[in-house]
C-alpha cells in the first residue's frame, strides 16, 4: 500500500491545482512538499525516487524556456501548422469581423457569472419609452391583419404614412441626420410589440433598421452620402432594401456571380469613371416598393483602370430605383405573408464610383461590412419578432384554455392541453430572455456574431414548435382565417424566420460551433494567428505561451469535467441567491464539458473537424442552451428574482440542461475515433446521464401561471400588444380572463343545478329564468353568466365568408383567366 501513496499524493495534488487554474511551478512545489512528508513518514523510498523523477521530468523540460521552446513548442508548432483547418475567406472574414462578449466566458470551463450578472439592467430612455407608449402602440391599434394579408396584401396607405410620419424607418439613424437614434434595445422593444399584431408590419419596419443602406450608411458612407440619403431615409422619402441572396447564391453568399465591371460611361450628363453591373436578385423583402437599393456584387477591374488587381472582390453600392437598366420584378408571395418582397435585376447598369458605398476607398470591403453589420441585425430583427409572437402567443393561449371548456372543464386542465401550455410558457420565457440578452450586447458595443447565431437560430426555431403547440390548443380557433384568429398567419408564416438571414440547418451544423470554438475560446485563435506569424521568432514565442496555456486550461477542463460529474456538481462557489446558486454550479459544470469537447474535438479531427456538421451542431446546442440560460438568470436577477417568476424559470432551465445532456450525450455516441468518446463519456457521465426534462408537477405550475393573473405572466406579456379593440382579437382575449374567473363559481353553481334541480328549459336565455327563478342564482349572478357566455362567444366564435369574398379579384384580370360563372338551379 506504501507503494501507491507517493503517486497517490502527486495526483491528488495535479487534480487539486488543476480544478482551480493554478500554474505549473505550484503544483511542483506542492508534490516536492508531499514527497517529503512521504519521506520522513516512512513511505516506501523507491516508490518516492520514482515519483519524483516524474515530476523532474515533466517540470523541468517545461519551466525551462531554453529546453521547452525547442525540445516541446517548435516541433508542436510544426505539427500546429499541418493539421491546421484551412479557412476560406468568409470563414476568416467572419472571425476578423465579430467580437467576443460574455460568450467568451463559456468556453473557459469556469465562467465568471459575476461579469454577466454586473452588466447594467436593459432600460428604455424616457424618450424611447414614450415612443413605445404613442406611435407604437398607436400604430398597433390601426393595424388589421387580416385586412392586409387578405384584402390589401399590402400595408393600406394610412399604415404607411403613419410609420414614414413617426420615423419608423430611422429608428438606428443618428438625430444628427433626422433619425430617432435609439438604442438596440428600443429597437428590439419596437419590433417585438409589432410583431406581436401583425408579423407583416414588424418586417416592414424592421428590414430598413437591419442590414440595408440605413446601417451600412451609418458605419461606411463617405460624409457626403450620409448627409444626402440618412435624412430621406429617416423620414421615409427613401425606402430602402438589400440585394445579396441570388438563385446561385444563398446561404453562401460570399459565391455571389453578381458583378461589376469597372469601365467609363455617363452620369448625369458626364462621363465618370463606374461601374456596369449585372445582378440577378431574389428573395429581397421592400424591393417591390424600394426606392434605394443596396447591392452586393463582386467587382471586377479588367483593364487596370483602379490599378494592378483584377478581381477586387465583394462591394457593395447604392443604386435609386430609376437608374437605367434596373429592373423591379413582380412580388413573391412567402407563405400568403404580404410583406413586400421581389426579384430585382439589371444587365450593365452603369454607376459612377461615388455610388459605392463609403466610396471607392471602400471597394473590396463588401464581405467585411456585411458581416459587422449582418452580426447587429440579426441580434435584433428576427429574434424581436420570435419573442413578440412568442409572448404574446403564450399569454391569450392560456386565456383561451381558462375561458374554452369541454366536458364542463377548462380545456388547459386537461394534462395534454397543460403540457402544451407548459412548453408554450416556458419556451416564451427564454425567447424572451435571449433575444433581450442579444440586444443588450449590441449596446454594449459588441459585434455579437456568435449569439447573434444563436439568437437566430434558437428563437425562430422554438418560436416555430410555440405557435404549433398554440394551434394545437386552439383547435378550430387558429384554423379558421379571418378577422378573429388570432394565430393561423403566425403559424403559416413561421417557417420564413427559418429561412432568411442564413438557413437555421446551415446556422446550427456550421455558424455556432464553428465560429465559436475558434472566436471564444482563450487559446485557439492565439495559436492560429502565432503559427501563421511571418515573424518566425515572435510567432514561437506566442504560440509557446498559448500552447502551455491551452495544455492548463484542457487539464483542468478535464479535471472539472470529472468532478462536476461524480459530484453531481452539488459543490462549489457560485453566485446568485439560494434559488439560482445551483443553476450557476450546473452550468460551470456543463461549460467545463464544452470546452473539453471543443478541445479534444480539434485536437484529435483537426481540420476535419469542419466538415463533421452533426458533431458541430451537437456543440454548437451546448453552447447555445448555456448562453440561453446565462440569459435566463441574468434575466430573473434584473427582476429583483421574483419568486413568482420560478415555474417559468426552472421549465425554461430544465428544459434547457435536459437538451446539453442529450447533445452531449449524442456527440459522444457517434465520436468518429471511439476510444476517444468512451473515455470522454467517463470523464462527462461517469455515473451517465442525470438531467431530466421537466416533469408533470412544474409543467402544471407553468400551465397555472398562464391561466391565472398575476405578476409572473403580466411580466412574461410585457412588451406585447394586448389592448382590447376591435382589430386585435388576442387583446380581446386576454382582457377576459379576470372576468371569465370571477364567474367560474357561479357557472359551476349553474351547472350543477341544470342536473340536478330539473331545470328543463333549452335555450341558455330560459334556463336562466328558470334557475333566477327556483332561487339558483340571484339577478347579479345571471348577469354574470350572461356577459360570461357573451365573452365566450367572443373567444371561441371563427369567421365564415360569402364565396366571393375568398376569391383574388386581380386574378381573373390576368391574360387567359376566365372567371366562373355562379350554377343555375335546375
Amino acid at each position: 500500500m506504501s507503494i501507491v501513496v507517493p503517486f497517490l499524493a502527486l495526483l491528488l495534488a495535479g487534480a487539486f491545482v488543476a480544478y482551480h487554474r493554478m500554474r505549473l511551478v505550484v503544483w511542483t512545489v506542492i508534490s516536492v512538499v508531499a514527497l517529503a512528508i512521504c519521506w520522513f513518514a516512512g513511505v516506501n523510498q523507491t516508490a518516492i525516487i520514482v515519483a519524483a523523477a516524474i515530476v523532474a521530468l515533466i517540470c523541468v523540460p517545461v519551466l525551462l524556456p531554453f529546453l521547452r521552446k525547442p525540445l516541446i513548442t517548435a516541433p508542436f508548432m510544426g505539427v500546429f501548422r499541418k493539421v491546421l483547418p484551412p479557412l476560406s475567406k468568409t470563414e476568416r472574414i467572419a472571425l476578423e469581423t465579430g467580437s467576443v462578449g460574455f460568450e467568451g466566458e463559456l468556453f473557459t470551463g469556469d465562467p465568471d457569472w459575476n461579469i454577466l450578472l454586473n452588466y447594467p439592467k436593459p432600460q428604455l430612455t424616457a424618450e424611447e419609452q414614450a415612443f413605445m407608449d404613442g406611435p407604437v402602440e398607436e400604430l398597433c391599434k390601426m393595424v388589421n391583419d387580416f385586412e392586409i394579408t387578405h384584402v390589401h396584401a399590402d400595408l393600406p396607405p394610412e399604415l404607411w404614412e403613419f410609420i414614414k410620419k413617426n420615423k419608423f424607418f430611422g429608428m438606428i439613424i443618428p438625430k444628427e441626420y433626422g433619425g430617432l437614434g435609439f438604442s438596440a434595445l428600443a429597437h428590439h422593444k419596437v419590433i417585438q410589440k409589432l410583431a406581436s399584431v401583425s408579423s407583416v408590419v414588424s418586417s416592414t419596419v424592421g428590414v430598413p433598421n437591419s442590414l440595408g443602406p440605413g446601417e451600412l450608411l451609418n458605419h461606411y458612407g463617405t460624409q457626403e452620402q450620409k448627409d444626402y440619403y440618412l435624412p430621406r431615409l429617416a423620414i421615409g422619402q427613401e425606402v430602402p432594401c438589400f440585394g445579396l441572396t441570388g438563385p446561385f447564391a444563398g446561404s453562401d453568399a460570399t459565391s455571389i456571380p453578381d458583378f461589376g465591371i469597372v469601365c467609363k460611361g455617363m452620369w448625369k450628363g458626364e462621363e465618370v469613371l463606374g461601374l456596369k453591373l449585372t445582378f440577378d436578385k431574389r428573395y429581397i423583402t421592400l424591393a417591390p416598393v424600394a426606392t434605394l437599393i443596396g447591392m452586393a456584387f463582386r467587382m471586377y477591374d479588367p483593364d487596370g483602370l483602379l490599378g494592378d488587381t483584377k478581381d477586387i472582390g465583394i462591394t457593395l453600392a447604392l443604386l435609386p430605383r430609376d437608374t437605367d437598366g434596373v429592373e423591379i420584378g413582380r412580388r413573391h408571395f412567402p407563405l400568403n405573408s404580404t410583406f413586400q418582397n421581389g426579384p430585382i435585376r439589371g444587365k450593365d447598369v452603369f454607376i459612377p464610383m461615388s455610388q459605392l458605398i463609403g466610396g471607392a476607398e471602400k471597394r473590396g470591403l463588401g464581405w467585411n461590412m456585411l458581416n459587422e453589420c449582418l452580426a447587429v441585425g440579426r441580434s435584433i430583427t428576427l429574434p424581436s419578432t420570435a419573442s413578440g409572437g412568442a409572448k404574446a402567443g403564450a399569454v391569450v393561449t392560456g386565456a383561451y384554455a381558462r375561458i374554452r371548456k369541454q366536458f364542463g372543464l377548462s380545456v388547459g386542465r386537461f394534462e395534454g392541453v397543460e403540457e402544451a401550455l407548459a412548453r408554450i410558457g416556458g419556451k416564451a420565457y427564454k425567447i424572451s430572455a435571449l433575444s433581450q440578452a442579444t440586444a443588450a450586447a449590441v449596446d454594449r458595443g459588441d459585434v455579437p456574431s456568435v449569439p447573434s447565431a444563436i439568437a437566430k437560430y434558437h428563437c425562430t426555431n422554438m418560436s416555430r414548435e410555440v405557435i404549433s403547440d398554440v394551434m394545437d390548443v386552439i383547435g378550430g380557433k387558429g384554423i379558421i382565417l379571418g378577422p378573429r384568429n388570432f394565430a393561423g398567419r403566425s403559424w403559416q408564416a413561421a417557417p420564413i424566420a427559418i429561412t432568411v438571414e442564413g438557413a437555421n440547418i446551415m446556422t446550427r451544423s456550421l455558424l455556432i460551433f464553428g465560429q465559436g470554438a475558434i472566436l471564444c475560446h482563450p487559446w485557439v485563435l492565439k495559436e492560429m494567428k502565432a503559427a501563421q506569424d511571418e515573424d518566425r521568432k515572435a510567432g514561437l514565442r506566442e504560440f509557446d505561451q498559448a500552447l502551455f496555456g491551452h495544455v492548463r486550461f484542457g487539464i483542468s477542463n478535464a479535471v472539472r469535467s470529472l468532478w462536476f460529474g461524480l459530484t453531481g456538481a452539488r459543490f462549489g462557489a457560485a453566485p446568485g441567491d439560494a434559488y439560482t446558486r445551483r443553476y450557476f454550479r450546473k452550468l460551470d459544470r456543463y461549460s467545463a464539458n464544452l470546452a473539453l469537447m471543443a478541445d479534444i474535438s480539434m485536437m484529435t479531427l483537426g481540420g476535419k473537424l469542419k466538415f463533421k456538421e452533426s458533431l458541430s451542431g451537437r456543440l454548437g446546442d451546448v453552447l447555445s442552451h448555456i448562453y440561453m440560460t446565462s440569459a435566463m438568470l441574468k434575466r430573473y436577477h434584473d427582476e429583483g428574482a421574483p419568486s413568482a417568476d420560478q415555474p417559468l424559470l426552472a421549465w425554461a432551465f430544465h428544459d434547457s440542461v435536459h437538451k446539453i445532456e442529450e447533445s452531449l450525450s449524442a456527440a459522444l455516441r457517434n465520436f468518429p475515433i471511439r476510444p476517444i468518446g468512451w473515455l470522454m463519456w467517463a470523464l462527462i457521465f461517469p455515473f451517465g446521464r442525470r438531467a431530466e426534462a421537466p416533469g408533470d408537477r412544474l409543467s402544471r405550475r407553468v400551465a397555472a401561471t398562464l391561466m391565472a393573473p398575476g405578476e409572473a405572466r403580466d411580466r412574461l406579456a410585457q412588451g406585447v400588444f394586448l389592448t382590447p379593440c376591435e382589430n386585435n382579437p388576442g387583446g380581446r382575449i386576454n382582457s377576459y380572463l379576470s372576468k371569465a374567473i370571477m364567474a367560474e363559481p357561479v357557472e359551476r353553481k349553474f351547472i350543477k343545478a341544470l342536473k340536478t334541480k330539473g331545470i328543463e328549459a333549452l335555450t341558455f336565455a330560459t334556463q336562466l329564468d328558470e334557475a333566477v327563478a327556483e332561487g339558483v342564482i340571484t339577478q347579479d349572478e345571471r348577469k354574470l353568466l350572461e356577459e360570461l357566455r357573451e365573452i365566450t362567444m367572443d373567444t371561441i366564435t371563427v369567421d365564415d365568408f360569402e364565396p366571393h369574398e375568398l376569391r383574388s379579384a386581380g386574378y381573373y384580370d390576368l391574360p387567359g383567366k376566365q372567371r366562373p360563372q355562379p350554377q343555375q338551379a335546375a
